[in-house]
């Protein structure tokens, strides 16, 4: 059992920055991986970033490359997404998930269907 608790989406202008930060509690391993996904209205939810937590390797959605950064907090069973030079194309929902089974995976899981618990979901919204 695992539970993610979201923060730090807002408003804010179009080359802003925001801070999104998840909080997990209950029972975690350092073989989970953790992932932001954000949907957007009349779209599919996408995955954003993605880190392992065991060596803190990362995958980053073309669209965000460069301006977007996923860490980890060990001290704090926490994950982060920086995020800057926001577009309003970034304007979504963001989603907090992980996935209990990155261990048994090549590769970090990109798709929804992989994360086994999920955050509230958090609002960012970007103005042009």
């Amino acid at each position: 059992q695992v539970q993610l608790v979201e923060s730090g989406g807002g408003l804010v202008q179009g080359g802003g920055s925001l801070r999104l930060s998840c909080a997990a509690s209950g029972r975690t391993f350092s073989d989970y991986a953790m992932g932001w996904f954000r949907q957007a209205p009349g779209k599919e939810r996408e995955l954003v970033a993605a880190i392992r937590w065991s060596d803190e390797s990362t995958y980053y959605a073309d669209s965000v490359k460069g301006r977007f950064t996923i860490s980890r907090s060990n001290a704090k069973n926490a994950v982060y997404l920086q995020m800057n030079s926001l577009k309003p194309e970034d304007t979504a929902v963001y989603y907090c998930a992980a996935d209990v089974d990155d261990a048994y995976r090549i590769e970090v899981a990109t798709t929804t269907d992989d994360y086994d618990y999920w955050g509230q979901g958090t609002q960012v919204t970007v103005s042009s």
